[in-house]
């Protein structure tokens, strides 16, 4: 029998050939998979990309709306020759949206490319003037504001700016803001001594306030390394003490005698020797600072010019906190001498005191000289005090504002 039935299971049996495939058939599948990738991957490429397939210059002298520009000739700031520039308008979508962009072909081939802000179509981002600043940059804490200063006789005195800002807001050293205990302490005497000036700017952390006498030398250039190394500024001015002429203040000095026009000079004079500062503190005084009728007039200037008054505290008489309420002038008190004797030990002690004094009132105010022993046992406690949470601050930020009221 000639058939499989015939032959052993599994044995001489002929294999069916397979079936030919149409090659071109699947040619044909294959062109179609590769022509609808390609399709794919475009129209995904199309829709993330930020530009998306955009229209470039079809012809000679015409260009795409965003892209195109204009040619000018501009002298090159260097050679002074002319150089190509252009203008143009950067892509909606680019990094540099929104600005003007100027591209200069230098003569040694090289371009500048410059971008300044276009005017806008009042549909970007708005900007809210939130009204003076307290504090000064500090790149810039060396250099007066000079919106903030008037020309006098006796030379350039503070004053409050047109729209409101003081010098001591200007001048003042920021702070955290916040509701913990914040003492100021202020090394006065800078500018009598070259050496005990320059000891006290490089030891003494930023944080303490530094108040220069009038009387001393070379303050403009004193105050401004100080400014530079953070601190804030106040200016001494020599007052009347009870017992002149035995105790002479100084050159300058405001004396009852005077009468109100010469006291305002010499205050003018006294205070046109430094700018940057934020107040003006005492030195002695005791006499003028208890007498009404030489005071007010001083409080009424310091009052329009926006600075603050800082009384040393060691006159039980002195009205210059009820003269500085009436004519709206920020003011304080000093809570306390802390060198009163000059001994690192004592010092050191005098401030532990004015530290409970702070943590009982949330405040206090010290006021010290600057002898070697002050500004080295004052550094020492300073840093020991703020790892206790003592927020050592400018004095600026502990006066009685009667803006803040």
């Amino acid at each position: 029998m000639g058939t499989d039935l015939n032959a052993p299971l599994g044995q001489n049996r002929r294999e069916k050939p397979a079936p030919k495939r149409d090659r071109r058939r699947v040619l044909s599948y294959s062109l179609v998979g590769v022509i609808t990738a390609c399709l794919v991957g475009l129209s995904a490429w199309n829709a993330i990309s930020p530009d998306g397939l955009r229209r470039q210059a079809s012809t000679e002298g015409e260009a795409a709306p965003e892209t195109a520009q204009t040619a000018e000739k501009t002298p090159n700031p260097v050679s002074g020759q002319a150089s190509n520039t252009s203008g143009g308008t950067l892509k909606p979508g680019s990094a540099f949206s929104g600005a003007h962009v100027e591209e200069t072909l230098t003569n040694d081939g090289t371009t500048v490319t410059k971008f300044t802000p276009r005017q806008r179509d009042g549909s970007g981002p708005a900007l809210i003037n939130v009204g003076p600043i307290r504090g000064q940059d500090p790149r810039m804490a060396a250099l007066p504001n000079d919106d903030l200063l008037e020309d006098s006789a006796e030379g350039r005195l503070p004053i409050t700016g047109a729209d409101g800002l003081r010098p001591m807001d200007q001048y003042a050293r920021p702070w955290s803001g916040a509701r913990g205990t914040r003492i100021a302490l202020v090394v006065g005497g800078l500018g009598l001594s070259q050496t005990g000036t320059q000891k006290a700017i490089r030891d003494l952390p930023p944080d303490v306030t530094l108040a220069f006498a009038a009387a001393g030398n070379s303050l403009q250039r004193w105050m401004q390394e100080a400014r530079r190394s953070g601190h804030e500024v106040l200016l001494q001015i020599p007052m009347e003490p009870f017992d002149y002429p035995d105790n002479d203040p100084g050159p300058n000095a405001l004396r009852l005698s005077l009468g109100p026009a010469k006291n305002l000079a010499a205050l003018h004079k006294n205070m046109a020797q430094i700018t940057n500062y934020t107040g003006i503190m005492n030195y002695l005084g005791g006499r003028f600072l208890s007498d009404a009728d030489a005071l007010e007039p001083v409080m009424r200037d310091l009052g329009k010019r926006g600075v603050l008054f800082l009384d040393d505290g060691t006159s039980a008489q002195s009205l210059s906190g009820k003269l500085a309420d009436a004519f709206d002038v920020p003011h304080g008190f000093a809570d306390m001498t802390v060198d009163s004797e000059l001994s690192r030990n004592a010092i050191l002690k005098k401030l532990d005191e004015l530290e409970r004094i702070a943590r009982r009132n949330g405040t206090a105010i010290g006021v010290a000289s600057a002898f070697d022993e002050s500004v080295a046992a004052i550094a020492q406690w300073a840093g020991e005090a703020q790892g206790r949470g003592i927020e050592i601050v400018g004095v600026s930020a502990l006066v009685k504002d009667p803006q803040e009221r």
